[in-house]
């Protein structure tokens, strides 16, 4: 018996032995191949969200063509993202919005601009009313268009986002470092894909316009009910483009509220429909056409609270000339674009005194005995009739909101 076992060691073993040895062997194998696997499904999921992004490369070209008369950027690290929303009604769902006219139009306007450091976003919404100079544009069967003097959703429907970021680099002289162009159908797929957003209605809605009929008090709109509450314009509020574009940035304020309380940035179970949602649907630049400049662009977002997201319109009153359209508030809208060249702070108020900052260039927060204005470390505070120290930076204050607001309250 002895000699058996010792035999049986020189040999590698009894079966038993054998048997423990196949079965790691078939074990590691498993587990490499599920490694296989997953890395597979890792790298197809990325492909299939790379592939979902379309490169705008002719407002790329454009953009290059004249890129000497381009405003130059005057903070590193500072970002100028333009969003637009387009109605095209081509494609799936789209056509439930109306009939396809062959034309694509800017719904929605909005420069967002993220502070260096990634400490603020600043969201600003340009009225599709608003008469702007539109410069000469390449159209899309090849021809050019005269420049011309123009309502702000002109340029898009002349000349797409390229044509609308000069026009908003010449309005503003502020820099468009990227934009994004969504449509109908990929709003919706957004707001499906975070289980909906909670918005808060004073009153019931019942707008067969919008397909919206809806109870008063909070409410979790789907993707659907989402776009109708948004584009809506001739029944919802006083029926102003003003009211739709402060309807706008609210719900867009909660959508970030969601997106932050459910850490779905953090969550990749979670995030996955999103970027899945989000980038079926995306016209971009090109150096944010892939998962790669995405991610580098929202990486530095996640972190910023909700009270330094805000949102506002470029001030704006009744065009002179035809009270349908508008026109900029000076000095005003300059005293914003000039803000946000310099990545200088500014505040947001529902209501904004009539000796607040936009008039005087000094921000009051609205009770008798206090200024309030921002350094770099934070809020400061001084008596009122008391100027702002050296070392203080004015922040003027605009009519607006920040995501951190309940509009229940």
């Amino acid at each position: 018996m002895p000699g058996r076992g010792a035999g049986a060691s020189a040999s590698g073993g009894g079966p038993a032995r054998r048997r423990r040895r196949r079965w790691v062997r078939g074990g590691g194998l498993v587990v490499a191949l599920g490694l296989v696997a997953a890395v597979g499904t890792g790298w197809a999921l990325y492909a299939k969200l790379d592939a979902n992004i379309t490169p705008d490369d002719a407002a790329a070209a454009e953009l290059a063509r004249y890129e000497k008369e381009r405003p130059t950027s005057l903070v590193k690290g500072a970002q100028n993202i333009l969003l637009i929303g387009s109605d095209t009604r081509s494609g799936d769902d789209n056509d439930d919005y109306g009939r396809d006219s062959g034309t694509e139009r800017s719904d929605t306007t909005i420069l967002l601009h993220l502070g260096a450091g990634r400490r603020t976003a600043t969201a600003i919404s340009l009225p599709r009313d608003l008469m702007v100079d539109v410069p000469a544009c390449l159209r899309a069967d090849g021809s050019r268009s005269e420049p011309m003097f123009a309502m702000f959703n002109y340029a898009f429907q002349m000349g797409g986002s390229g044509c609308t970021i000069r026009t908003v680099e010449k309005l503003t002289d502020i820099r468009v470092d990227h934009h994004v162009v969504v449509d109908f159908h990929g709003f919706k797929e957004m707001v499906d894909a975070v289980d909906g957003v909670q918005v808060c209605l004073r009153s019931p809605i019942d707008d067969e316009a919008a397909k919206l009929k809806l109870p008063a008090g909070r409410v979790t709109l789907d993707g659907e009910q989402a776009l109708g509450y948004v584009r809506a314009r001739k029944t919802l509020g006083d029926g102003s483009d003003t009211d739709r574009m402060d309807r706008q940035q609210r719900f867009l304020g909660a959508l970030v509220n969601k997106v932050q309380s459910n850490d779905v940035l953090l969550n990749p179970v979670k995030l996955y429909p999103v970027l899945d949602a989000a980038t079926s649907s995306l016209t971009t630049d090109p150096d944010l056409a892939s998962l790669r400049g995405l991610y580098q662009l929202v990486r530095g977002l996640r972190d910023i609270p909700t009270e330094r997201v805000q949102f506002l319109t470029v001030p704006r009153e009744s065009y002179v000339y035809n009270a349908n359209r508008d026109q900029l508030v000076e000095p005003e809208a300059e005293k914003l674009f000039e803000r946000l060249r310099k990545d200088e702070p500014l505040k947001v108020a529902e209501e904004v005194p009539r000796d607040s900052a936009t008039k005087s260039g000094d921000s009051y927060d609205g009770s008798y005995d206090y200024w309030e204005y921002e350094r770099d470390d934070g809020k400061s505070r001084g008596k009122r009739g008391d100027e702002p120290s050296n070392s203080a930076s004015p922040a003027p204050t605009f009519r607006g909101s920040t995501a951190a607001e309940d509009t229940c309250e």
